[in-house]
């Protein structure tokens, strides 16, 4: 587990520049420029990812439980995937309603989706994990709702359309195909 803890540290911390120091941040953007500044955020960031799929990888070998959940919570979590999938796609598609509305719908995803797979996993690891992506999204919302919103364009309905649709159809690659190839677990 150390070294999925290292990954997520090295991912999350990157992730948390903005939230605990932002003048820092913009300081140095400032100093060695933005196209630097996201190269040598992305490799600690891919580094750090790396890492902890590794680590929990690792992790899943040990069946200790914390917890085991209900048979039922998985039709639960199942659910709650859907709309973390449509906020996701919101964060990309400009103009739509969703993401004029929250302001962070990616945030709001990643909160679904660790508070989704907590309720669905029981181990140490996963409550490590997941724990530390939900504890995450929580101070980053904070910290974003506390900066000045950026100007956008008029959303529209027809982009709000196209956001829910492949939202939808993310989600039912990911939970019907994709899940258990890339996790080895199925969702359904």
């Amino acid at each position: 587990m150390t070294l999925m803890i290292i990954g997520l540290l090295l991912f999350l911390g990157v992730h948390s520049v903005r939230i605990f120091a932002d003048d820092w941040r913009s300081a140095a953007i400032a100093r060695i420029g933005e196209p630097a500044w996201k190269g040598i955020y992305s490799l600690f960031a891919i580094a750090g990812l790396a890492l902890a799929i590794i680590g929990y990888g690792r992790m899943r070998l040990d069946s200790a439980l914390v917890w085991v959940p209900p048979a039922g919570l998985r039709h639960f979590v199942a659910l709650l995937m859907i709309p973390a999938f449509i906020l996701l796609v919101a964060a990309y598609v400009p103009r739509n309603h969703l993401k004029a509305r929250l302001g962070h719908p990616m945030i709001i995803a990643v909160a679904l989706w660790a508070l989704a797979h907590l309720l669905a996993n029981g181990r140490p690891g996963d409550i490590v994990l997941f724990g530390g992506f939900l504890l995450w999204a929580l101070l980053d919302w904070r910290a974003a709702a506390q900066r000045p919103a950026a100007a956008a364009a008029a959303p529209t309905w027809a982009r709000t359309a196209v956001t829910v649709v492949i939202g939808l159809v993310a989600y039912w690659l990911f939970a019907f195909h994709l899940h258990v190839r890339v996790t080895g677990v199925p969702v359904m």
